[in-house]
């Protein structure tokens, strides 16, 4: 069975990217422009893996994980946060919302799907 994959971001540019090029490595993709649609598409489809921007409309990156997080039905979702926040700070700030791991865009597609399957356990 295809492992599913959350995109959440407001970038239509990078979601497309995202879509495509997880897409080409087997997984089955949907997205969520802002943090309160993620939280309502991570309840209901429960992806196996949220890819999650900081910078979001109606609810930022840092409070969707936390949120997600509270939920028993979504706790164990590893998440992936994606952001054009430089800094350790917002690495560390990610990191202790609940994030599994954090990179800074742009980053090598490459590496985003190396990280996707380790953390799916598919490697």
């Amino acid at each position: 069975m295809q492992k599913r994959v959350l995109i959440v971001d407001d970038d239509d540019e990078l979601v497309e990217l995202l879509c495509f090029n997880l897409k080409q490595a087997g997984f089955v993709t949907s997205t969520a422009p802002d943090g309160v649609e993620a939280i309502e598409k991570a309840s209901a489809t429960l992806p196996d893996l949220i890819l999650l921007d900081l910078m979001l409309p109606e609810l930022n990156g840092f409070s969707v994980c936390e949120i997600l997080r509270r939920n028993a039905t979504t706790a164990s979702i590893p998440i992936i946060m994606l952001t054009a926040l430089p800094g350790e700070l917002g690495r560390l700030a990610g990191l202790d919302s609940g994030a599994n791991h954090y990179l800074s865009k742009p980053c090598s597609i490459r590496q985003l799907v190396s990280l996707v399957d380790k953390l799916l356990g598919l490697v």
